[in-house]
């Protein structure tokens, strides 16, 4: 039965929430702590690329989110409505009011579907599809596709899981090759950003695989807007010290340049991720960045994963305004941090001397059976397993990553990581 006092308030039981949850409670027993979330559903999204592909079970990324809160650990179906920090109170949409020593605050991300005008009515039509909201229409969209062209894009808005659109558009590269569609399908990948990748030797890699599989690379293209009806997306040209468009070759693809800076590109099929903010109780709240480039997103120092103004409040996972990859990898090494960190506060006061560095990860699927795994921390510097890169090249596709992808992940994500043991 939940209480109106807790030692350690966690908002949001998701992979970050929980991690830190059970690591918690393996540390410090007698700690009261409960994790505030009304889902009852618990996702392993990492999966769900493989979903869409047709090589991962919708089932099989699901449990129970009371079956994965730790024995010990409160689970308060309730939904954070506003924070008073200043109180140590968090108040739910229920009404009720909750106390607390140390606060985490790790709700996630919010999928701003109505941030990108069309895309909600598009997504109510046959042929656009999102990984990120329903992987098995992606692949009923896929076997719909008949040719023409296939295209995926990503917004300008930070989002988790970067890497996921690039791998939406390998596997269709080659789920059309099988399908006998590849050759009477011109596959687009368009992005804001100015490169495939951002870490070397990664980028390099996965820029022989877009050359290889004889995908359409278009940086710079920031989609803006989707006329679903005419199936179409409007792209703003966003290359840093350019006001107009780039030239655009109508028979490469089916486009059109309109008011000088904006790009107008046909599509047979849509695959994107879409806008993505923090969540409003976090976005609105006086725990985020009022302003700046950060504004909206939770405001933590970027090695404690400490509040910058409220010391007893930490932060982490997709909502935490940090440098890097928004991944449950990142997870992994921010948790015991946040953990360590509250620990020492309730012992002394102090912050422990550990740090985060930024890490993550993207398992980088680029094909059926093909896989390499980008590790890297701040200023996108790599920085890969050891023991894996003893016995595997990871900066390349490899059959092995693949395996560690579809099977050993799952599982250490399933009995390791949300037990609180690694």
């Amino acid at each position: 039965m939940a209480q109106a006092h807790y030692d350690v308030l966690i908002i949001g039981g998701g992979t970050a929430g929980i991690m830190t949850a059970a690591q918690l409670h393996r540390k410090a027993r007698k700690l009261r702590i409960a994790i505030l979330d009304p889902a009852r559903d618990h996702w392993y999204q990492p999966a769900w690329t493989l979903v869409a592909a047709g090589a991962f079970r919708m089932q099989d990324t699901r449990r129970d989110e009371a079956a994965v809160v730790p024995d010990g650990v409160d689970l308060v179906r309730e939904a954070a409505s506003r924070f008073e920090p200043e109180a140590n109170t968090v108040h739910t949409a229920n009404g009720r009011a909750y106390t607390y020593d140390h606060l985490v605050v790790c709700p996630g991300i919010k999928l701003d579907i109505d941030a990108m005008p069309g895309l909600r009515e598009a997504l109510a039509t046959d042929r656009v599809c999102s990984n990120y909201i329903d992987p098995e229409k992606t692949r009923r969209v896929m076997k719909g596709f008949q040719g023409g062209v296939a295209l995926f894009t990503q917004p300008a808005t930070p989002i988790k899981c970067g890497g996921a659109p690039q791998k939406a558009a390998y596997l269709a590269d080659e789920f059309f090759r099988r399908r006998r569609l590849r050759d009477r399908t011109k596959l687009v990948f368009a992005t804001p950003g100015s490169v495939i990748f951002g870490v070397q030797p990664f980028r390099t890699a996965l820029e022989e695989v877009v050359r290889t599989k004889g995908i359409l690379f278009k940086p710079f293209l920031s989609p803006v807007r989707i006329d679903p009806v005419r199936q179409e997306v409007h792209f703003r040209w966003c290359k840093p010290g350019e006001d107009h468009g780039p030239a655009v070759d109508a028979q490469e693809l089916p486009q059109r340049v309109e008011g000088g800076d904006t790009i107008v590109m046909h599509y047979d099929m849509l695959h994107l991720a879409p806008p993505q903010s923090a969540p409003d109780v976090v976005r609105h709240s006086p725990l985020a960045y009022a302003d700046g480039p950060n504004k909206g997103w939770l405001e933590v120092d970027i090695h404690t994963l400490q509040h910058k103004r409220y010391p007893n409040v930490f932060g982490l996972g997709d909502v935490a305004a940090l440098p890097t990859a928004k991944t449950g990898a990142a997870v992994r090494k921010q948790a015991p941090v946040v953990v360590a960190n509250i620990l020492q506060r309730i012992k002394d006061g102090a912050l422990s001397k550990m740090q985060y560095d930024g890490y993550s990860s993207c398992p980088l699927v680029t094909g059926y059976g093909r896989m390499l795994l980008a590790e890297f921390k701040y200023d996108n510097v790599r920085d890969s397993d050891p023991l894996l890169t003893r016995f595997f090249d990871t900066g390349k596709p490899l059959w092995s990553m693949w395996l560690l992808k579809k099977y050993v992940l799952p599982w250490l994500y399933w009995n390791r990581m949300l037990k609180g043991t690694m």
